[in-house]
Order: C-alpha cells, then sequence, then structure tokens
C-alpha cells in the first residue's frame, strides 16, 4: 500500500498517519522528492480498511500495490536511485563501468589489467577470488589469497572492488575488504545469503538467475531490502534459452522493463551473456543504448592462457577501443561515461 501525502503539511499531521500504521504492525518506508511524499506500507494489508485513511485531510491519495515487491518497486520511489560505492555513483546519468578479469590468478596479472583498465576509463575493478564452476574439477579461485590479492590491486590503483560471495559464511570478511559484493546468478534466490546481507550497508551486485522471470529477480532484491540494506544493484547477465550458439541469451528488453517497474539500477554484463569476445562489444554498445546504468566487463592480458573464461575476455587494447565508442552512444542518449 502507497500513501500519498498532500506537499506542504506539518511533520505532526505526517507523524499521525505513520503512528497509525505503525500501530497497526506495519513498516512505513519513507520516500521524499521534491514536490511529493510517499509512505510505503510494508505487510499484509490485505484486511486492512483504507477507510480508515480516508479522515485524515494530510492524505492525497492510497494505493494498493498489485506486485509482492514493495521496497524495489518505483510506486514506493518514484526517483531513481543511485548506489555510492567509494564515491563512484552508480545510477543517475553516468554509466559505470566495471572491468577486470573473470579470476584472479597472480599479483603481477591482477594489478596489471587493474592499471589497464583505470586508464581507460572503468571506475571499479572487478576479480574474481571465490568462482562457482559448473564442474568440480574446474578452477576454484585463489580464494583467501584472491581477496588479498585485490586489495593490494585497488592500494595500487584507488579502485574500488567487486568479488563474488558465495555462502553467508564469509560476509563478515567481505564486508571489511570489498566494497560491491556480488550475488551470482546461482545464488539470486539463496534466500538466506540474501538475508544475511541485507543486514549490511555494503552495495549489493544481485545477478539475474539462469532462468529467473524479472519478478523473481526483483523478489530477491526485496530479500535484500526487506532487511534494510537498500544499497541493491541489479546485473542483467543473460538467461538459458533454447538457443545453443551462445552461452546465455542477453535479454535486453529486461533493462527498460526493470527500469519501468524498479527504482534501481540495473548493469549489464555482456561477457556472461554470450560467452564470446568478439560479442562483447557490439552487446555493450546496445546496452548502453537502451537504458543501463552501467557494464560489468571481463578483461584478461592473456586470456589464451586464463585459468577461467579466456573465451570472453578482452584484451586490454580492444577494451580501450570499446571504451571509446561507449562514450559516444553514452553521449547520443543524454549519459556519460
Amino acid at each position: 500500500m502507497i500513501i500519498v501525502m498532500k506537499p506542504g503539511i506539518p511533520a505532526e499531521e505526517e507523524l499521525r498517519v505513520k503512528s497509525l500504521m505503525e500501530g497497526k504492525g506495519f513498516q512505513i518506508h519513507e520516500s521524499r522528492g521534491a514536490n511529493f511524499t510517499l509512505f510505503g506500507v510494508v505487510g499484509d494489508t490485505a484486511a486492512f480498511d483504507m477507510n480508515q485513511l480516508r479522515v485524515y485531510d494530510c492524505i492525497d491519495k492510497v494505493m494498493r500495490v498489485q506486485e509482492p515487491y514493495k521496497r524495489a518497486n518505483r510506486m514506493f520511489h518514484p526517483e531513481d536511485s543511485i548506489v555510492d560505492v567509494c564515491g563512484v555513483k552508480v545510477g543517475g546519468k553516468q554509466i559505470t563501468v566495471m572491468a577486470g578479469p573473470c579470476s584472479v590468478e597472480t599479483r603481477e596479472q591482477i594489478i596489471g589489467v587493474a592499471e589497464d583498465v583505470k586508464q581507460m576509463g572503468a571506475a571499479i575493478l572487478r576479480g574474481g577470488a571465490f568462482k562457482p564452476r559448473t564442474s568440480p574439477y574446474s578452477f576454484q579461485g585463489l580464494q583467501e589469497t584472491g581477496l588479498d590479492l585485490l586489495k593490494e590491486a585497488k592500494a595500487v590503483t584507488g579502485l574500488p572492488i567487486i568479488t563474488e560471495i558465495m555462502s553467508a559464511d564469509k560476509i563478515e570478511r567481505f564486508v571489511e575488504d570489498v566494497d560491491v559484493i556480488q550475488v551470482g546468478a546461482r545464488n539470486m534466490q539463496n534466500f538466506e545469503l540474501l538475508k544475511e546481507l541485507g543486514k549490511t550497508d555494503k552495495p549489493i551486485l544481485l545477478k539475474r538467475g539462469l532462468s529467473a522471470t524479472i519478478e523473481e529477480w526483483l523478489m530477491s532484491a526485496e530479500y535484500i531490502m526487506a532487511g534494510g540494506n537498500d544499497n541493491v544493484i541489479l546485473c542483467e547477465r543473460g538467461i538459458r534459452t533454447f538457443e545453443n550458439y551462445t552461452r546465455n541469451t542477453l535479454d535486453l528488453s529486461a533493462i527498460p522493463a526493470v527500469k519501468k517497474l524498479s527504482h534501481l539500477p540495473v548493469v549489464v554484463d555482456p561477457s556472461h551473456a554470450a560467452g564470446m569476445w568478439w560479442m562483447v562489444e557490439p552487446l555493450a554498445k546496445a546496452a548502453v543504448a537502451v537504458g543501463a546504468d552501467g557494464l560489468i566487463i571481463e578483461v584478461h592480458n592473456d586470456p589464451e592462457h586464463a585459468l577461467c573464461d579466456g573465451a570472453q575476455s578482452l584484451k586490454p587494447e580492444r577494451f580501450g577501443r570499446l571504451m571509446q565508442d561507449l562514450k559516444i552512444i553514452a553521449g547520443a542518449v543524454g549519459r556519460e561515461l
């Protein structure tokens, strides 16, 4: 349920309405803009008699929200959310590019790539320390050592770091050392992990599950936000379809759809979507054109010998050319890179 307050009403009138709803056991999520104040009422409001609110002259209108996600719903928060990552803004006019190798392999590799992508305009360094792999025999990442190397790369370059968490028992270390915690596609519906992340104040990048609908994706975001953490960034990374030519099928239509339904920023991962380096560039350009707030792109200095996903990684020089092209496309759609 959403309560729209009349503009310019006294604070004590707002408090009366909030006290009524909280007294009924509901949570209140406030959203304020230049010309509006909304109270998002979270809880089971199906049995609540809306006539109880009609006696309040300070209320403009009351609307029921049909979608099961509330805090992630644009009706609760009409203005676009911007997530701050160590001063880097994800959302708004600026398009944020996160770049780096699929997995951290050596000190020289991660620092070298970090220096390259920073020089070419990336704002956040990506790199996998813990790697979820389909096969138990594949490289699983350097794990704790990988986190140490990411921290070192951050110290050298100043780039904030994003890396994927696999289980709730690592949250304390991630909160201390990682700037954006990534929840991978396979963990999108790991609800116990999402609940624990909701207790932190760290930015969370939530990737769409392999076969998840948009509503299921937003409901996973709702799990994090229901715990009190509104710093959620959504990431479209391709979904599983009948097509097997590409690794996944990048759902570009999801970006404007989510933008209509939710206020959360949306970034696109063209690397995991395609699985082939030569598709990354056109998909990245299309994502910016269709309204993505950012990109997360795999860049490796020696993809032929990469321990993970070399086939979808761009070499630094190709990434640099892509960044120049993206600036032109961003300008054409009223954005900046």
